[in-house]
């Protein structure tokens, strides 16, 4: 998979380089440099080719909006990653919360429910878990 990335990675920094050679013939032009500035406008349509070879390879791959976005803003496209990472370990922190809260409430019901033992059919303890799994299920 990297092969894929490390191509295209060079066709563009030799595209790069070829516009940034052509920005300085164009800013710079004299009736003599044509020849210079024909070659470099070929090299470009070749670095557009060559580009265009390696978007083939890569037509599988997917790009979430959100990092175009952070492009847009002038950001690095990692901490999208990271951010989504930060996220994903948050809501894991909750609901690992949420399932430690319910077993405490299990556990405590149980208790009450069966202090010595015996099975036990106080429906307000029932009605209580019913509450707390419905208040959990709604956040």
């Amino acid at each position: 998979m990297a092969e894929k990335f490390d191509s295209l990675e060079e066709q563009l920094e030799k595209f790069v380089e070829n516009i940034r050679q052509l920005g300085i013939i164009v800013s710079d032009f004299q009736p003599s440099s044509q020849a210079g500035l024909n070659q470099k406008l070929n090299f470009m349509v070749t670095g557009l080719q060559d580009i265009d070879k390696c978007r083939q390879q890569l037509h599988d791959i997917s790009v979430p909006l959100e990092v175009f976005e952070y492009i847009d803003q002038g950001r690095n496209p990692q901490l999208y990653t990271k951010e989504c990472l930060e996220r994903a370990l948050a809501k894991n922190e909750q609901v690992k919360g949420k399932i430690d809260t319910m077993k405490f409430a299990i556990t405590f019901l149980n208790a009450v429910e069966n202090p010595l033992g015996h099975p036990g059919t106080d429906s307000l303890s029932v009605g209580i878990l019913s509450c707390i799994s419905c208040f959990y299920s709604c956040l």
